[in-house]
């Protein structure tokens, strides 16, 4: 699993108060950088192998702004070709926010799926945690 700290910063709050729902995307896609890293070590976007085919979040508790974020990213599920990516927002011990997603490795140029290889799922199964 992968833990990083985020604080949250003002323009992404909302008129209610809490961090907008439409931050969370951001803030988990920008923590899938170590996920990223397995198949583009150097994030060089030429050279990019993945695709989003799908993503949820699940609200479970509102998050403010002034209080730090742990972002908590880890994998679900490895497939043939794609694999799950389950996140978690927590603030002040509580989990806030729970997201998946699913990728796809993708070569852009036949546009089509490719299956992982053994490298690619042995080093995302080391960060398997049991979906929740």
């Amino acid at each position: 699993m992968f833990k990083e700290i985020i604080q949250p910063r003002f323009n992404e709050t909302d008129a209610l108060g809490h961090i907008n729902n439409t931050v969370l995307t951001q803030w988990f896609e920008g923590a899938r950088d170590p996920i990223f890293k397995i198949f583009t070590p150097d994030l060089d976007t030429r050279q990019w192998r993945l695709i989003l085919a799908s993503i949820s979040v699940q609200f479970k508790a509102e998050l403010f702004y002034g209080l730090p974020v742990e972002l908590r990213t880890a994998i679900s599920r490895v497939g043939n070709s794609s694999f799950e990516v389950q996140q978690e927002a927590w603030q002040q011990g509580q989990c806030c926010a729970v997201g998946k997603a699913v990728l796809v490795q993708y070569d852009f140029a036949a546009r089509q799926k490719i299956p992982l290889s053994a490298e690619q799922k042995v080093s995302l199964s080391a960060h398997l945690v049991s979906a929740s």
